[in-house]
């Protein structure tokens, strides 16, 4: 640590002048650190709910979740409205977001389509 500079006012340090190599060792370890930390605040908020690549990327296109999670799976609407016991209309609404649809409906859709129902419900947060 002989290569710090001390840089003084009144007697007191006012400023450290350290080596680059120094720097750089010091801001690594403190990235290295906030990584770190992020990590494991995602895992603390980690919902469980995982996106397969497909469907995020129909998502982000402006495709309903519900739409999504179908053409990922390769379904049409009536094969899924027959898979969840709905009716194709009634499916075909949801999709389009004419119609929320209720807990159960939405859960007959998540189990025919192989998904959490927290993956086809669209969230605000």
């Amino acid at each position: 640590m002989n290569d710090v500079q001390v840089i003084e006012q009144n007697g007191k340090p006012a400023f450290y002048v350290v080596p680059a190599a120094i720097w750089e060792s010091v801001r690594d370890a403190i990235e290295d650190a906030e990584d770190a930390m992020a990590a494991s605040q995602a895992l603390a908020n980690d919902d469980g709910i995982r996106f397969p690549n497909e469907v995020m990327k129909d998502i982000i296109s402006g495709a309903s979740r519900l739409r999504a999670w179908r053409n990922y799976r390769g379904m049409t609407v009536q094969a899924l409205a027959e898979a969840a016991g709905l009716s194709k209309a009634f499916v075909s609404q949801i999709e389009s977001g004419k119609r929320t649809g209720t807990t159960d409906s939405l859960s007959k859709l998540a189990r025919a389509l192989g998904a959490p129902i927290g993956a086809i419900i669209a969230t605000t947060d």
